[in-house]
Formats: structure tokens, C-alpha cells, sequence
């Protein structure tokens, strides 16, 4: 996948669904549910039970949506990731081996960065965009307000802090697409299997999205 094509999805929809599971089919069914609500952008984190099997199900389950994975640690770990079908890969940290291998492959990788100067480097390594993350620790909307315009041009992901109340200023902010984890799946919801719920959470979030000018 080009790095035009993935921006495109990105700008699509803003944001994506990051499931993290310790049993392979609750993770299913929480992708699902995303996906019933308008999601196109879903991660499976490396960690969950069973990634990879689920990522290739989902993959052959959900065509409409890209599925990706994340909590990447190392080049192992792409090249395992890549192999299982994931069609983009998140990092924690900034890895230039890491990003190499997944631009040789053409899956676009986003690795974890938190200052400017490792948020710059991670993009001259190779970059598709860059996670940063955690961004609630280090002021939230403010931070990327604040590095917006220095940065320039950097495709910006913020993660960890991220929420259905604070989505969109992210995003009016100037980055180009949220992650979001817990704040998708409530853990009583999660609890009830009430994926209506989370289709609606998820309908409703794309929905608030959407409507921020670009």
C-alpha cells in the first residue's frame, strides 16, 4: 500500500479502533462490532491472544476494513505481523530496522514518538506517520496544538489519552487520525456482549468526526 492510499483511509475516518484482548474471540467480536458501526481502521495489538490467527480471520472476514496490529517490539515482530496479513503496523518507540523492513513490504508503519526531535526523526527514518504517544502525559490537545506548526507536513497519530470527549479537538488540533482503545469498549459493555453498544459508540464517534472540515 502506497503512503497516498493509506493517508486516504486515514483521512477517511480519523480514527482507529485499537482492541487488545486476552481471548481471540471476544477480540473478533469487538472488531466486528467496530465494523458494524462504520469502522475501517482496526489494529489488533501484537499482544492480544492469538493476533495472528486473528488478524488473517478478520482480513478474510471484514474486506471492507484494513486490519492492522500494533505493540510492536521488534523486527521479529514485523516481520511475524507481515506475514499474518496485517495491513499497517503501530510501535510503542521508533526503531529505523523496524520501519525499514515494513517500507521493503510497502505496509505502512507508524512508530511511537513523544518529543520533537523523536517525532522528526522517526519520520526521516521512514515513517507512514507517527504515534505519539502517550499523549496524555504531556498535555493532550495543547502538545499537538503546540508542535503542529513547527512540525509541519508530519502525519500526526495521537494515542494513549485519547477518548470519545476528546477525539475531535485532536483533530481540529491537526492530527490526522485519533487511536482510541478502552474508551470504545467499557469494560460493563464488554462484560454484557453488548456489541450493539459499542457499534453505536463507534457510529456516533465517526459520525462527530466527519463533520470537522478539513
Amino acid at each position: 500500500m502506497n503512503s497516498e492510499l493509506w493517508l486516504s483511509w486515514l483521512k477517511k475516518y480519523r480514527a482507529i479502533a485499537v482492541i487488545r484482548s486476552s481471548q481471540k474471540q471476544l477480540g473478533k467480536q469487538m472488531a466486528q462490532a467496530t465494523a458494524a458501526g462504520g469502522m475501517g481502521l482496526i489494529e489488533i495489538t501484537w499482544n492480544s491472544d492469538q493476533a495472528p490467527e486473528l488478524i488473517a480471520e478478520l482480513r478474510s472476514e471484514l474486506p471492507g476494513c484494513l486490519i492492522g496490529t500494533g505493540t510492536l517490539f521488534t523486527i521479529e515482530d514485523v516481520q511475524k505481523a507481515i506475514g499474518s496479513g496485517a495491513q499497517f503496523l503501530f510501535s510503542p518507540h521508533t526503531n529505523p530496522a523496524m520501519i525499514q523492513v515494513a517500507n521493503k513490504a510497502e505496509i505502512p508503519i507508524i512508530p511511537g514518538a513523544l518529543s520533537p526531535t523523536e517525532i522528526i526523526t522517526a519520520w526521516q527514518a521512514g515513517a507512514s506517520c507517527v504515534k505519539v504517544f502517550p499523549i496524555s502525559s504531556v498535555g493532550g490537545v495543547d502538545y499537538i496544538r503546540s508542535i503542529k506548526g513547527p512540525l509541519g507536513d508530519i502525519p500526526l497519530i495521537p494515542t494513549g489519552g485519547v477518548n470519545l470527549n476528546n477525539a475531535v479537538a485532536f483533530i481540529q488540533a491537526g492530527a490526522i487520525a485519533v487511536g482510541l482503545a478502552g474508551d470504545l469498549f467499557p469494560p460493563d459493555l464488554i462484560v454484557e456482549q453488548n456489541w450493539v453498544a459499542i457499534a453505536q459508540k463507534t457510529q456516533t464517534l465517526l459520525q462527530q468526526l466527519s463533520e470537522i472540515s478539513a
